[in-house]
């Protein structure tokens, strides 16, 4: 099992950057699959990035492609988003999700695909 804490959510202006940490406890990180998902006040849960295991391949949804980028340092078991370019539209809580190898269907870009979720952190872009 794992646990994950994601850190780095804050206010920022449009057009200013930030970025997200998620620290994984456990062993094996570089087992399980990250993403990150956010959730805008009355809106579903939506995928934002993610990322293979040893980094090779990262994913992105359209709404931010250009502007996120995902990494991992599986020695520091973190897995990171950098955000910038913000609109205020990327205001939301940000969660970080880790999906075990052996369980991974491919489905990257579904909440059903990962077995662990993090508390989530707020991230707010003022206009």
């Amino acid at each position: 099992q794992v646990q994950l804490v994601e850190s780095g959510g804050g206010l920022v202006q449009a057009g200013g950057s930030l970025r997200l940490s998620c620290a994984a406890s456990g062993r094996a990180f570089s087992n399980y699959f990250m993403g990150w998902f956010r959730q805008a006040p009355g809106k579903e849960r939506e995928f934002v990035a993610a990322i293979s295991w040893s980094g090779g391949s990262t994913y992105y949804a359209d709404s931010v492609k250009g502007r996120f980028t995902i990494s991992r340092d599986n020695a520091k078991n973190t897995v990171y988003l950098q955000m910038n370019s913000l609109k205020p539209e990327d205001t939301a809580v940000y969660y970080c999700a880790a999906d075990l190898l052996r369980n991974y269907r491919g489905h990257y870009y579904e909440n059903y695909e990962y077995d662990y979720w993090g508390q989530g952190t707020q991230v707010t872009v003022s206009s």
